[in-house]
């Protein structure tokens, strides 16, 4: 397959570089300024699940990318979207399939009236990644899972492919026979997990060993559960419990990658991730006050980066 992954960042680089691991070529469209970094050093991975190391194949959008892929993988940040669709565009011929790696669920309305559903699967990436400045990945677990699925009842015509292709790599894959449901559970997830850590600027276990941190972490996840179940996806128990179990581990150091995000004083998937759960809780009716709290907080976040910036 011909596959052209945007961004070489976290998530592109070291899923791409997995494939590339298995045998299978893939381009990279990155930056201009990216790019160079890829040329002089390549692109490394570092990671418990073994090292890798190679010379990418690069391109910038100011090459001819005019219908030349199979697949596309987008795993740019939900802010990035619209530059991200006006860089793919070149490269999307008549059967080329997008599936994107992005949080939340807001960018498949997006995709589908690009792209049209049927061209648009579903992905999700289960990864702790950082990027160094040096343009090392540092891939921080022993956890990389990668699932996609079909949206349609009719499964793409890429869906085989791309499953005997990933079957190949290191990375734990597998087809979802459900994939939206899938996205909406780690929706739900990811929107407790970054509306607590972002406003409280703390990690789980330190917001557990506060007075008033469990309910309010019990409470979050109760509340996107309830929006989560008026739009028709609502987890299943043992996945919810599951979720639970994690969010009151006292000793736990998990923070969300939103919180690092603020850390470093840059841009947030807040709006994408805590604004389009509330707002879709909004128009079912659904009472969210500790969504809307940590909402809050990052609006108030952005608007005073900008300002700085």
């Amino acid at each position: 397959m011909r596959i052209l992954i945007l961004g070489a960042g976290g998530i592109g680089g070291y899923y791409g570089a997995r494939i590339q691991q298995a045998g299978s070529e893939v381009t990279f469209l990155v930056r201009p300024a990216r790019a160079e970094q890829l040329r002089q050093h390549g692109l490394k991975i570092s990671s418990p699940m073994g090292d890798y190391q190679f010379a990418p194949r690069i391109v910038t959008s100011s090459d001819n990318l005019h219908g030349q892929y199979d697949a596309i993988f987008l795993s740019c940040k939900a802010y990035d979207l619209d530059s991200a669709l006006a860089a793919i565009e070149p490269a999307v011929g008549p059967e080329t399939v997008i599936i994107p790696f992005l949080n939340g669920v807001r960018h498949l309305d997006i995709l589908d009236t690009a792209f049209g559903k049927e061209r648009v699967l579903g992905g999700l990436a289960f990864v702790s990644l950082n990027l160094e400045p040096s343009g090392e990945i540092q891939h921080l677990s022993k956890v990389h899972r990668l699932m996609i699925g079909s949206r349609t009842e009719k499964p793409s015509r890429w869906l085989a492919p791309l499953n005997e292709l990933l079957k190949k790599t290191p990375v734990e894959f597998s087809l979802a026979d459900n994939i939206e449901q899938e996205m909406w559970n780690k929706f739900v997830y990811i929107t407790t997990l970054a509306g607590a850590t972002c406003s409280m600027r703390a990690n789980v276990g330190e917001i557990l060993a506060t007075k008033t941190g469990e309910a309010f972490i019990v409470g979050l996840l109760e509340e996107c559960a309830q929006v989560a179940n008026a739009c028709g996806q609502a987890p299943a128990t043992e996945k919810l419990d599951s979720y639970l179990n994690g969010l009151i581990d006292r000793t736990s150091k998990l923070s969300a990658s939103m919180l690092r995000d603020i850390e470093r004083g840059g841009p947030t998937e807040g709006d994408h991730i805590l604004g389009d759960m509330f707002r879709r809780g909004q128009t079912a009716g659904i009472a969210t006050p500790r969504l809307e709290f940590a909402w809050t907080h990052l609006q108030a976040y952005e608007r005073t980066r900008r300002r700085r910036h």
